[in-house]
């Protein structure tokens, strides 16, 4: 395998620290797009950040040696975290549901499963899903700036990402005697293995919502007209019981969509749902990642009303998507 000379990694880190701006506005795009894709798709998330990886960080990974010998032959080509971008959801089913969704949305390059890993050598660890992704064909606009750029991706849960940034501040920290790093190993050990157990408990939570949701309906605000939003969230999880659940904000958004259409009852949202053959409509929808609930509520509305719901005053950011959308299932 070809290596690089310290001159030619020297050469690559002037070259990076002059991409860098044009990088840092690919980043603020990539983010916007897998936030905007996250958003659309109904996806669970907690939170979607991005960063451009600073100049002495690549300098650090250009000059990196194993053995003696340059870790990286083309450092520019090689590293490929310059864009990068992290996805914090609440459950491993959430952050499965996400890479589905990137990899029906974008080029996956790269795709590795490091609990996984860690888990087939009979270990507790660091666990997360690392992706490297490029734009599918080529980027609508505002996107142009991404053609032919990559980013990676970390996605985990909140308590997958608790671990991992406790256990990088604390070893890079370098405060921990030698005669201690086997405990702290250890502990560290034994942390990840409670936070899979209680990453599995909250899954079981989950689905046993989903599974006892019934018809009970929370007191509304009689000061508001649309439909609550936890009223709401019950009565999705029963009517698309396999569905995920979506993002707080997104039922209060499409309630407010369900407002425009004059919908003010859950009793009246049931038997417009009655109209339609649901599951029909998920099935033309053609989808490669499991829709959240809010998704196929959003679904069945378009397929009900068709352009008199793209063109809801709620729906203008979106109109050119819906009609995307609207052709399936015309």
């Amino acid at each position: 395998m070809p290596t690089t000379t310290p001159d030619a990694a020297r050469q690559a880190i002037r070259t990076y620290a002059a991409l860098r701006p044009a990088l840092q506005e690919a980043t603020e795009g990539f983010l916007e797009l897998l936030t905007s894709v996250l958003d659309d798709a109904g996806i669970n998330y907690l939170s979607v950040t991005g960063r451009t990886k600073t100049v002495v960080s690549f300098a650090a990974k250009a000059l990196r040696e194993v053995d003696g010998e340059p870790e990286y032959a083309d450092p520019l080509e090689e590293i490929t975290d310059q864009i990068g971008l992290r996805v914090i959801t609440y459950l491993g089913d959430d952050v499965r549901a996400a890479v589905d969704l990137l990899s029906d949305q974008f080029e996956v390059l790269d795709d590795r499963d490091l609990g996984q890993e860690t888990a087939e050598k009979g270990h507790w660890g660091y666990a997360s899903r690392h992706l490297v992704i490029t734009p599918a064909g080529t980027p609508e606009p505002p996107h142009e700036n991404l053609a032919g750029r990559r980013a990676s991706v970390q996605v985990r849960t909140v308590l997958q990402h608790a671990w991992a940034e406790f256990e990088h501040d604390i070893r890079y920290k370098g405060t921990v005697p030698l005669e201690h790093s086997a405990d702290l190993d250890r502990r560290f050990t034994l942390a990840a293995g409670l936070l899979e157990l209680a990453d599995r408990e909250f899954s079981a939570i989950r689905d046993r919502l989903q599974e006892t949701a019934s018809d009970a309906r929370p007191n509304a605000d009689p000061g508001d007209p649309r439909i609550g939003t936890q009223e709401l969230t019950t009565y999705l999880t029963g009517k698309y019981a396999e569905a995920s659940w979506s993002r707080t904000d997104h039922y209060s958004w499409i309630a407010g969509l369900l407002l425009e259409l004059g919908i003010t009852s859950l009793d009246e949202l049931d038997v417009l749902l009655d109209s339609v053959d649901g599951e029909d409509v998920h099935r033309r929808m053609g989808y490669n990642y499991p829709a959240g609930a809010v998704r196929r509520l959003d679904d069945a509305l378009l397929a009900i009303f068709g352009e008199q719901y793209v063109a809801l005053t709620g729906n203008a950011h979106r109109a050119a998507k819906l009609r995307g959308r609207l052709e399936r299932l015309t």
